[in-house]
């Protein structure tokens, strides 16, 4: 790309791709985006670049981190997903770590239930109720 033909400046490319400044510049920090500098320090972006972007919120909204994606960005860019190496143990990683959280948070739902359903025949033995209870300690 010579400078300046068909470049964005980085406002530019937020807008084109619903994502902050302040993100696009975590994303250069972290080695996913990388623009070309002008000589007064601007950032300027290639057209390629919302492709990059809008790719990288995929991986973003399938619960991949950055470090992950900096793993196989270059990877999906330049190839079909299902033919880069790196990708397919992570997906199987991160259904593990889902598995695991799904696994864990219904045992905290079946815990709270079960500590709602003793407080309510609490409150059934002792007459009171959870409104009862309040006005009783307001008296």
């Amino acid at each position: 790309m010579n400078p300046g033909e068909n470049a964005m400046k980085i406002g530019e490319l937020a807008a084109r791709t619903g994502v902050s400044v302040r993100s696009l510049r975590y994303y250069e920090r972290q080695g996913l985006l990388t623009p070309l500098r002008e000589a007064n320090g601007y950032r300027e972006y290639s057209p390629l670049a919302v492709e990059t972007v809008e790719t990288i919120k995929l991986y973003l909204n399938l619960g991949l981190s950055t470090e992950e994606i900096a793993g196989f960005l270059h990877c999906v860019l330049k190839n079909k997903e299902a033919f880069c190496a790196e990708v397919m143990p992570l997906y199987r990683s991160k259904l593990e770590e889902i598995e695991r959280q799904i696994v864990e948070l219904s045992q905290i739902r079946l815990n709270l239930q079960q500590r709602m359903a003793a407080m309510q025949q609490e409150q059934m033995e002792s007459g009171t109720t959870e409104r009862g209870t309040a006005e009783l300690e307001n008296s």
